[in-house]
């Protein structure tokens, strides 16, 4: 049988943190790595567990990664504050940890909500993502934004989702597009990539085709219209700036 520890980062989560570990609370440990909130998001957490730490932001990636390292148990299961384990999910880790898992590491489905209605579209769902594994054979791999899990050897899924609630408002998803469309042109000059007008000119055009159209976006709604305009915007933002980097 496998002790599974729920690890997870917060920064200023208060109005989040309280579901997440709740719906975390099947596991063995739960640990909170926090970046030195100003919120009462910290006192939540410890209504949860004694395992809060406290240390300075070191990216995505590294800061998942620490927090991985900072469990006692060599399972862990990593959400966001911003995500749910539901109950269907928590009923089939427990049931795999109990049998032995035959896998390094699980891809879980998202169930993805944008301005308070789930998307099922788009390239939303089912989303997989790495979020069970054992640490001594996966790791966070050094990235500045969409930060994944590499395994040593092929991961298993599960069926039940999590639950991740998403921008409540397009101006939320704006200011993060804007945070996060500067860490990918980081990352992607870092890897020695360039942009020049034609990134600009097409590869919006082609992510709002790919979402709206060949990924039925539209069977949304309006939701999948925003989603897809936005995502344009974020891609147009994201070239935009790899160009400007360059010309330093």
């Amino acid at each position: 049988m496998a002790a599974v520890s729920v690890v997870v980062i917060t920064k200023n989560e208060e109005k989040n943190i309280r579901d997440a570990l709740s719906s975390a609370s099947f596991a063995d440990e739960i640990v909170v790595l926090d970046s030195f909130s100003t919120d009462v998001t910290v006192d939540i957490c410890r209504e949860f567990t004694d395992r809060v730490f406290q240390e300075e932001w070191r990216g995505f990636s590294g800061q998942k990664q620490r927090a991985v390292e900072l469990a006692r148990n060599d399972w862990v299961f990593v959400i966001d504050a911003d995500e749910r384990i539901t109950p269907g999910l928590a009923e089939e880790i427990k049931k795999l940890t109990e049998a032995g898992p035959d896998r390094p590491g699980y891809c879980c489905p998202r169930r993805n909500h944008f301005m308070g209605r789930e998307i099922r579209h788009g390239g939303w769902y089912p989303d997989y993502s790495i979020r069970l594994f054992d640490r001594r054979r996966g790791r966070f791999k050094e990235r500045a934004v969409h930060e994944a899990v590499e395994l040593d050897g092929e991961p298993g899924y599960r069926k039940n989702p999590m639950l991740h609630y998403t921008y409540d408002s397009v101006s939320d998803y704006l200011a993060r597009a804007d945070k996060y469309s500067t860490l990918a042109a980081q990352e992607m000059r870092k890897e020695g990539r360039k942009a020049g007008i034609s990134d600009l000119l097409l590869r919006p055009h082609i992510t709002f085709i790919r979402m709206y159209l060949l990924k039925r976006g539209f069977l949304d709604g309006i939701h999948g219209l925003l989603l897809a305009g936005l995502y344009s915007y974020y891609t147009f933002s994201k070239y935009a700036k790899l160009i400007v980097i360059g010309l330093r």
